[in-house]
């Protein structure tokens, strides 16, 4: 035995010798210092970081090599000859593996690779400087696998909010952070025709792309780790930090409008139809080949502060887009996208305190007022013919305002523990002002535009995290735990008396329905053999195309939550890791909730890694979700119908029934594989999400008997419980072949949600949430997207071509809502056969299509650059439907959008 352990001392003492240490800096090609750069021995788990002054000192064999990796730069590889190092990083580009990603694990030292994750980092410099996309939503849609977003039509606020989702949850079902910090969500919750109706969810286009270094995206359930809302997965969104770098660029572009299909004469908008500013068409008598033209505008800047790493950073964004109009039909002759001129600024900052501490803020405004067309008013009770002459199309216009910032501390004590302190405050206001419309009942003394009030969501995040790294325990084990307290407060501020009053004959607002009455019109439908029917119809108050809130709508409610989480990284081997996280949270309105999650990576081969998760998730009902209330009407092509949309905590919604609400429950198992082969990267990633009481929005119960003036009320309840089970592939290769360069790209997703229960108590299912709602529900999940994008660049020429592939989509139409009798072809048939003929008739189907987007850049000297190109190069529409369809056009907000070609031409500045 003591020969043994003489033997084992002697080895263990040749080891201890034959370690050297070395030392140097790590900084970008600007020469500014690199803080947090990983450092590690090649082969082994062995690692430091650099500290803010980008320094490193780290103890390694002789022989070694180091790897140098930093979030959004190469990789770099040196050997370890000299016991003094210094190490310049370039920025790298596209969706690369070995990249040190922010989510998905709180280690230091984890990469994309390694990850036990699906984890994608995308360069938004790359792809914004290689395609036409405008806004965030946009450029995601064609690169990350199974991310949706949809232009809206007809659908109120969403039309200037675009709803967006992971792997067909609901928008709300996705966390956002910016450097690793939880963003605010819009006040503003999804209604009407959109995809994720009944939900809210987070402005990503607030943020402007030229600011942007790069988006990592974790599409793995992780509210275990981050919070509320992570049941599809988290969004970072890591800010530029570059100096003495200007980029900037000057974009003009615009869509063709001649959409193909069989359409009448005079729908808007096929050539030579245009609408003037009440919404009537052709006044302008002049064809019109391209509409929806945009102008933007970007530039970012950073200076260097003092000589230890310190920036500050800043961007300023412009955009002017005007509206699209598409063939729609009689009542509805203003569809298209809406107009947009929007205003962003944003600042990334970070000073060093001392040699181990770093004050950092960042934070931006965003201003955007748009402008879209509600549905048309062609005569009846809604009109007054001394103001439009033959009907009109309101307009429904809102102030956007979204403004962030954060601030914190991040030191690092004698000990190792690494410490962040910060603070998040952000502001979403929604304010509507409707114009080209009227309030009916104050008939030809009605002003044409009203201020409809609106609605804002405050959030204020504060955070305490500290994680460390012991390099020795086995192959190295990462601690983090960490205490969130948040505050929310959701607002619904009342419009002005007109926008919605109704008033009586002698044009005061009408208090005392048993006295006061408003004026009224002929009744066409007037059948005089019916007890029930009036010759005459009231006409209605309130703005048209959008009601305003009133006092009575008004919400000043706020709530808090504190949480506690704590995970831990454990590399057992250098091939085998595990991870878990525990996460507990309290919220002032509904109470506790315990989250749990159990990650692991197996190295099989150097080239090929094995994972997969499973975890417990939730999401907590949104403020909106519980106080938001509106008087609205509902047009169809059979219609108007008065609805009321009452609080959760009303007492309309209790005499339905209806539960208070609590929050969403999930459950998230993945597994999938990643492959590196020199050139060639993949990742592989199937998943299974099951979501329990997920709220969403009811139809329309009768409410004429509740003596509330409507006809309809509505809720938002914890209605289905719902099963995706799905594929992620991402599939790359990239190289250089003498001076060219090559790349090519496939990204797919595959998606199967079923809806396993509607939770409609004793009321009827076919009401609280049937077919429609279904078919809408799952039309946010489409069955599949791939997309292939290939790219060359030769010295000062560059191309990219990519097809993208958007699946079948079939949603139900208002033909579900007639009468079941209609479609009885045969005395005998039965009811169910009944259903399966009008389910039948109400089916619109959206064929799978493939859209080709070109870009062509042409570097005109070192610093300037123009590119040209097209989205949707072929001009590719949606499949033509009838004219039941949701938002009131030939088709409805699918994948792919209803606008056709866009053609742009781009100036790019790199000074």
């Amino acid at each position: 035995m003591k020969k043994i352990a003489l033997f084992l001392f002697l080895i263990n003492s040749a080891f201890l010798f034959a370690q050297k240490e070395v030392s140097g800096t790590v900084k970008d090609k600007s020469g500014a210092p690199l803080p947090g750069v990983n450092v590690v021995e090649k082969g082994t788990t062995n690692g430091v970081s650099t500290d803010f002054e980008g320094n490193f000192v780290i103890k390694v064999k002789e022989g070694a090599t180091l790897i140098f990796t930093y979030v959004g730069y190469a990789a770099v590889e040196k050997p370890a000859s000299d016991s003094k190092i210094e190490v310049i990083l370039d920025e790298s580009g596209g969706q690369i593996l070995s990249d040190v990603v922010v989510v998905g694990s709180r280690s230091t030292k984890r990469t994309v690779v390694n990850s036990a994750v699906p984890i994608d980092v995308i360069n938004v410099k790359d792809v914004t400087t290689q395609s036409g996309k405008l806004e965030i939503n946009e450029l995601l849609q064609y690169v990350a696998p199974s991310f949706n977003a949809n232009k809206q039509s007809g659908s109120d606020g969403a039309d200037h909010v675009d709803p967006a989702s992971l792997r067909g949850m609901g928008p709300d079902q996705t966390l956002v952070l910016i450097n690793g910090k939880r963003r605010h969500q819009s006040s503003l919750i999804n209604l009407f025709g959109t995809r994720g109706r009944g939900n809210t969810g987070t402005d990503l286009n607030a943020i402007p792309a030229a600011s942007i270094k790069r988006i990592e995206i974790l599409r793995d359930g992780a509210a275990a780790q981050y919070g509320s809302d992570a049941i599809a997965g988290v969004i970072n969104i890591v800010t530029n930090d570059n100096v003495k770098e200007f980029t900037g660029a000057i974009t003009y572009g615009a869509f063709n409008t001649d959409a193909k299909g069989d359409f009448p004469e005079g729908t808007a908008n096929t050539k030579g139809y245009r609408l003037d500013q009440n919404g009537n068409g052709n006044s302008f008598g002049k064809d019109q080949d391209f509409d929806g033209g945009s102008v933007k505008i970007s530039a970012n800047y950073g200076v260097p502060i003092g000589t230890k790493g310190g920036y500050v950073n800043v961007t300023g964004e412009f955009l002017n887009k005007n509206k699209t109009l598409r063939p729609g039909f009689d009542f509805r002759k203003g569809f298209g996208e809406a107009e947009i001129q929007g205003v962003n600024f944003f600042v990334n900052f970070a000073v060093p305190i001392s040699e181990k501490t770093q004050f950092y803020a960042f934070g931006g405004s965003n201003f955007r007022n748009t402008d879209a067309y509600a549905f048309t008013r062609n005569d009846g009770e809604r009109v007054v013919e001394e103001i439009y002459p033959g009907g009109y199309t309101p307009r429904i216009t809102s102030k956007i305002n979204d403004n962030s910032i954060a601030a914190g501390i991040k030191t690092e004590t004698s000990g190792g523990w690494k410490w962040d302190f910060s603070n998040t405050l952000g502001k979403n206001k929604f304010h509507y002002d409707i114009k080209g419309t009227l309030n009916a009942s104050l008939e030809e003394k009605s002003p044409t535009e009203f201020d409809a009030g609106g609605h804002s969501l405050l959030q204020n995040t504060t955070n305490v995290d500290l994680s460390k790294n012991y390099g020795d325990i086995l192959g190295g084990l990462n601690l983090a735990f960490g205490a969130e307290f948040r505050v929310e407060q959701f607002e619904i501020f009342a419009g002005e008396q007109g926008s919605y009053a109704t008033y009586d004959t002698n044009g005061n607002p009408i208090t005392d329905p048993t006295t006061q009455s408003p004026p009224t019109v002929p009744n066409p439908d007037y059948d005089p053999t019916d007890p029930e029917s009036s010759p005459t119809i009231a006409r209605p108050g309130g703005s048209q195309g959008f009601p305003g809130y009133s006092p009575a709508n008004q919400v000043n409610e706020n709530r808090n939550n504190f949480s506690l989480y704590t995970d831990a990284e454990l590399d057992i081997t250098e091939a085998f890791m595990v991870s878990g996280a525990v996460r507990f949270e309290n919220y002032s309105d509904f109470g506790s909730t315990i989250n749990g999650k159990f990650a692991s990576r197996l190295k099989i081969t150097d080239n090929i890694n094995l994972r997969g998760s499973v975890s417990t998730g939730f999401r907590a009902p949104s403020l909106a979700q519980i106080y938001y209330n509106l008087r609205f009407t509902n047009f169809s092509s059979a219609g108007a119908t008065e609805v009321l949309l009452a609080p959760n905590d009303s007492e309309v919604t209790r005499a339905f029934g209806i539960q208070k609400l609590n929050e969403e429950k999930a459950i998230n198992a993945s597994l999938g594989f990643t492959a590196n082969f020199g050139d060639f990267t993949a990742t592989v990633d199937g998943y299974l999400i099951n979501v329990k009481d997920r709220i969403v929005l009811t139809g329309y119960f009768d409410a004429s008997a509740l003596g509330l003036g409507v006809d309809k009320a509505q809720f938002f309840v914890n209605g289905v419980d719902t099963k995706s089970i799905g594929l992620d592939v991402v599939l790359a290769w990239k190289k250089t072949i003498n001076e060219n360069r090559l790349s090519a790209t496939l990204v797919g997703n595959i998606n199967d949600m079923k809806i396993d229960k509607v939770k409609n108590g004793d009321l009827e299912e076919k009401t609280f949430f049937g077919e429609r709602d279904k078919a809408f529900l799952l039309a946010s999940a489409p069955p599949n997207k791939f997309g292939l994008n290939l790219n060359y660049g030769r010295k000062w020429f560059d191309a990219g071509l990519a097809f993208t592939r958007f699946s079948e989509v079939k949603l139900l139409d208002y033909q579900m809502d007639e009468d079941p009798e209609d479609y009885r072809t045969d005395p005998s048939e039965t009811d169910e056969q009944v259903f399966s003929n009008q389910k039948r008739a109400a089916t619109d189907t959206y064929g799978a299509k493939i859209v080709t987007d070109l870009t062509l850049g042409f570097k005109l000297c070192k610093s300037t650059k123009l590119s040209i190109g097209a989205n949707n190069l072929l001009n590719i529409y949606p499949d033509q439907q009838d004219d039941w369809v949701e938002a009131g056009g030939y088709w409805d907000a699918v994948q792919m959008g209803f606008s056709g070609a866009y053609y742009y031409a781009r100036l790019g500045f790199n000074f």
